[in-house]
């Protein structure tokens, strides 16, 4: 099964163009003008296991949320697409991650209903040139187009950048969990509705 997908996503604000292959090495291209967050998206890559290449050129003159934003919205798009139909995926994956004092949870359902709920007491404003608030905001714009219901919390925390690499490496985890081919279902919709 090939689950690869590229999208391209152009506003006035952004212009990103988003690579993945689920079934990947963890490789990654990152290139969004925001250190930190090249870094989040390779944790993401890294320990789901998926082939990330993201372009994303935005409007970081004004400040990140854009781009930030966006990122998530079309990283959503490509999983959701490259995913198809979701026969025989496992659909529902959870990972808790620690960082040293940093603890964080994450669960996903790969429902096609997008939800999320997080809750994650950042203790610093800015790690690196990056707004902690944005973690949300490319969470939000992830669920609303990848159709998943995503559960995060960080259960403890000292360091902002230890809470928010702890939450992108459950991420990651959850993700490739209820990504991942479920051999005793292979063909199956993993739903009593048939569909997802």
């Amino acid at each position: 099964m090939n689950r690869i997908a590229e999208v391209r996503r152009d506003t006035k604000e952004t212009q990103i163009r988003v690579r993945v292959d689920l079934d990947g090495s963890g490789q990654a291209a990152l290139a969004t003008g925001i250190g930190f967050f090249d870094h989040m998206l390779d944790q993401i890559a890294r320990h789901g296991l998926i082939d990330l290449d993201v372009d994303a050129r935005g409007d970081l003159h004004i400040d990140g949320h854009h781009t930030v934003e966006d990122v998530g919205i079309t990283l959503g798009m490509a999983v959701a697409q490259a995913v198809g139909d979701k026969k025989g995926i496992t659909r529902y994956g959870q990972s808790y991650v620690p960082l040293d004092e940093a603890l964080s949870r994450v669960v996903v359902d790969v429902s096609g209903r997008p939800g999320l709920h997080m809750d994650v007491p950042f203790k610093a404003g800015m790690v690196g040139g990056f707004d902690t608030q944005l973690a949300f905001e490319f969470f939000q714009g992830f669920a609303n187009h990848a159709l998943v219901t995503l559960h995060i919390d960080n259960l403890k925390g000292q360091n902002a950048h230890h809470q928010c690499e702890t939450v992108f490496k459950a991420f990651a985890r959850a993700l490739r969990m209820a990504l991942t081919p479920d051999p005793r279902s292979a063909g199956v919709i993993p739903s009593t509705k048939g569909s997802l």
